[in-house]
């Protein structure tokens, strides 16, 4: 989502400073990171006198460093935006805490003034959990493309993008690979993301669909552009999800997708219509929607339409992000009276 603000020259557009807290490495480096990122809001705030902090926030260790970077800045007047783009954000908030975690979630939520969820499915979320927290619907959102042509897709050649882990579904997608195998002999799955990959490929082994896996690893946007042009299908099998960029990606490219029906996906995907929607957890379902596609093209071509189609209407980058303006000068208007 960040990428996409400043591919978009949102932030230049309209003079925002981005501050990360994060960094990858040991406990003492994310420390001292976030320690900078604490000194950098509050000099921000002392001198730039900010209207709006807009603070991007998953579960977690996330959490935590946000909501207090969120309420150092209300400390000095300015108003605060929560925007949660984490797909377990449910579970960590309602099962995962304790009470006095409980209590500082639904404190931040309800503190903000705007919180903003991805779909109207986590918007129904947020508010009976915080019931006085400002809910403000605003989808993720993708740069729109030249639409494929589908010259370059490879027959048999399924596409996915993202952390190959137990949460994203990659072994129920392994084991749909599995199944579809002897009737599909040329299927290839290209697993394009980080994530432990080598007990991906132990699996694949397992199963004895090596042959089958093309494991990328971590790739650049140049690349991930080439691959969705490749796959003839996306996939996404994921256990939980916010609204995941790689399904907009993958719909704004004009390609056939199976997703679930998890997080804020119902909202944007509908079963037959602009993809093939199935339970989480389901190898069997999975492996029956991606063996439908592959032997049905003209099924491909429809939903692909209809899904490059849904982006054009309702997630490219320039109406999502007119939304997104449109809120911060409300937010500012309201600061400056």
């Amino acid at each position: 989502m960040v990428s996409v603000l400043i591919n978009e020259g949102f932030l230049q557009k309209y003079g925002i400073k981005y501050i990360s807290s994060h960094a990858e490495g040991g406990a003492f480096k994310k420390l001292v990171f976030f320690g900078r990122a604490v000194f950098d809001v509050v000099k921000v705030c002392i001198f730039s006198k900010p209207c709006v902090v807009h603070a991007h926030s998953a579960s977690g260790s996330s959490f935590i460093r946000k909501s207090l970077l969120l309420a150092v800045a209300r400390q000095f007047g300015c108003k605060t935006i929560f925007h949660v783009h984490g797909g377990g954000f449910d579970v960590y908030a309602a099962e995962e805490s304790g009470a006095m975690m409980r209590w500082w979630i639904r404190r931040t939520l309800e503190k903000s003034s705007k919180v903003i969820a991805l779909s109207d499915e986590w918007a129904d979320f947020f508010s009976s959990y915080a019931p006085r927290a400002d809910v403000f619907v605003l989808p993720n959102s993708v740069r729109l493309n030249a639409f494929s042509d589908h010259m370059d897709e490879e027959e048999g050649r399924i596409l996915f993008l993202g952390r190959a882990e137990t949460r994203k579904g990659i072994f129920e997608l392994l084991a749909a690979i599995s199944l579809l195998k002897p009737t599909f002999p040329t299927i290839k799955l290209v697993i394009a993301g980080d994530g432990n990959l080598t007990v991906v490929q132990n699996k694949a082994k397992e199963l004895d669909i090596v042959e089958c896996i093309d494991i990328l690893g971590w790739i650049g946007a140049d690349q991930k552009k080439q691959e969705l042009q490749r796959a003839c299908i996306f996939t996404l099998p994921s256990h939980a999800e916010g609204l995941p960029m790689s399904m907009l990606e993958a719909m704004a490219a004009g390609k056939a997708i199976v997703v679930t029906s998890v997080g804020g996906i119902p909202s944007t995907v509908s079963d037959q219509v602009n993809g093939l929607v199935i339970p989480p957890r389901d190898a069997a379902a999975l492996a029956a929607a991606l063996g439908r596609l592959l032997a049905d093209k003209q099924l491909r071509m429809h939903l692909a339409t209809n899904a490059r189609k849904t982006i054009e209407e309702h997630y490219s980058s320039h109406i999502v992000l007119e939304k997104l303006s449109t809120l911060y000068d409300e937010l500012s208007h309201i600061t400056q009276k």
